[in-house]
């Protein structure tokens, strides 16, 4: 069953050290149950600019390829660990954070302000790193979708 609701952010750029990390883009994806479509938003950060420069929303069709796509993505995090403590460490090595929420389920990486506090004791099994990179790849396709 589609859901009706749901949000993912991915943010490329999530480790930093003593200062929070400075994102290379961050892809926002939105769907009410109010709408028949999806909301994409983007921020992408030029090469040599030192902020992420916002794209209008656009909207992609919430057609039968979409919803198993974000079923895929939901599907694939459910199964996931994330690190602990939060922000701590970047668990599946891609630099890349992926946040979503619907419903009463919400995953996310790399913490609020990134990773860079030390070591999580949780850490990612290579399996774990090709599912999270797959779940990746759903959210850039969703996104491409809308360009």
């Amino acid at each position: 069953m589609a859901l009706a609701e749901f949000e993912v952010r991915l943010q490329k750029g999530i480790v930093g050290g003593f200062a929070p990390p400075i994102p290379d883009a961050i892809y926002n994806l939105s769907k009410s149950s109010a709408q028949p479509h999806l909301l994409v938003a983007a921020a992408v950060r030029p090469d040599g600019t030192p902020e992420v420069q916002q794209v209008a929303p656009k909207e992609v069709k919430h057609d039968d390829d979409t919803t198993k796509l974000v079923e895929e993505l939901e599907s694939i995090l459910k199964e996931l660990p994330t690190e602990q403590p939060p922000g701590s460490e970047d668990i599946y090595g891609l630099n890349t954070g992926i946040a979503f929420k619907s419903g009463d389920f919400e995953w996310y990486n790399g913490g609020p302000q990134g990773c860079g506090g030390g070591e999580s004791f949780i850490k990612a099994t290579e399996e774990q790193k090709a599912q999270f990179k797959r779940a990746v790849e759903i959210v850039e396709q969703i996104v491409s979708k809308s360009e």
